[in-house]
């Protein structure tokens, strides 16, 4: 008994985007172990694809660099190969990976394989087609149990542009369970796998606002979110940086911005302890211009009737 299976694209003008079935499955989970032989050829690293971190993910960009000038960026590894993905990579991706494992392209990569597999199994016993057949429908059910994957990049929203200098804080929201903590990556992402079909977490930023998100899997259809500036956060910093010359302009700036009622604290390193500020304190502080001075970090702000009301900070 022979299955014959068939994938189906969806062509666009720009690309041709591969929908996942279990032959597609099975060739790209043979083309990715090929990729590992392939690369601990001349590296170090774990046999399996899934394990690579860092460092190994960096050998494998420079490795594909070195042979066929071209890279892939961590997000686009994270999404193909760390994760389990929706859709095969673009058709162009594909071929450069079969490349990579020394076959002219995708098609030629699977027909090679299809081959072995004939032979394989033309001596294989009778009652072994038989356990084929289960096994590929017990396969075929757990991809339909499998997670869904929420991806998403986080855009300034006076820039346009991802923030990927200033590290996200994200608190994953459960029911009956506590929160799970991330922190967005080098690109300014996060990754999170669930069986559920919508998530909701809590985004923080020492410069923007802070913002509570909902996303169903359906709709999941744009995974950037824009997040709006704290403006008070962002004078702080840049009062506290030095970044002034005029400093008894400096000074009136300041104390319009923070009121006069604000409770105000120091907090130190390995808590070992905590300092209260008056409102003159502080500005006394941040209006000397020392080396101290560009080592401070706001830690949290609270505003009310546009102005700061609590506020904490430390020396680095």
């Amino acid at each position: 008994m022979v299955c014959k299976l068939f994938y189906k694209t969806k062509s666009t003008k720009k690309q041709t985007v591969i929908f996942l079935n279990t032959e597609d499955i099975y060739y790209f989970n043979l083309l990715k172990k090929a990729i590992v032989v392939t690369f601990l050829k001349n590296n170090k690293g774990s046999n399996s694809i899934e394990e690579w971190k860092g460092e190994e993910i960096i050998l494998f960009q420079e490795d594909l660099y070195k042979k066929l000038k071209t890279k892939v960026s961590e997000k686009w590894f994270y999404t193909y190969f760390k994760n389990t993905p929706e859709k095969l990579p673009r058709i162009d991706m594909l071929n450069l990976l079969s490349n990579y494992v020394e076959f002219k392209n995708w098609n030629t990569f699977k027909e090679n394989h299809r081959k072995k597999n004939i032979k394989t199994s033309s001596k294989k016993p009778i009652y072994l087609y038989f356990l084929i057949s289960v096994f590929t429908l017990i396969g075929a059910w757990k991809l339909t149990q499998r997670n869904n994957n929420f991806q998403f990049c986080f855009i300034n929203d006076t820039s346009n542009k991802i923030i990927f200098n200033t590290s996200l804080d994200i608190k994953i929201l459960q029911e009956n369970e506590s929160p799970i903590y991330y922190k967005t990556d080098s690109l300014g992402c996060f990754n999170f796998e669930t069986k559920k079909d919508y998530i909701k977490f809590v985004v923080q930023s020492p410069y923007h606002k802070t913002d509570t998100i909902i996303r169903y899997i359906s709709s999941n259809t744009k995974n950037t979110i824009k997040l709006h500036t704290d403006d008070y956060a962002l004078m702080l910093h840049f009062y506290s940086n030095g970044n002034v010359k005029d400093w008894s302009k400096h000074k009136q700036q300041l104390e319009a911005l923070i009121s006069d009622k604000a409770k105000i604290y120091q907090l130190f390193d390995h808590n070992i302890g905590i300092e209260v500020y008056s409102k003159e304190d502080f500005i006394r502080l941040i209006t000397i211009p020392t080396k101290t001075l560009k080592n401070i970090k706001i830690l949290y702000r609270k505003v009310e009737g546009n102005k700061i009301v609590k506020l904490k900070f430390i020396v680095k």
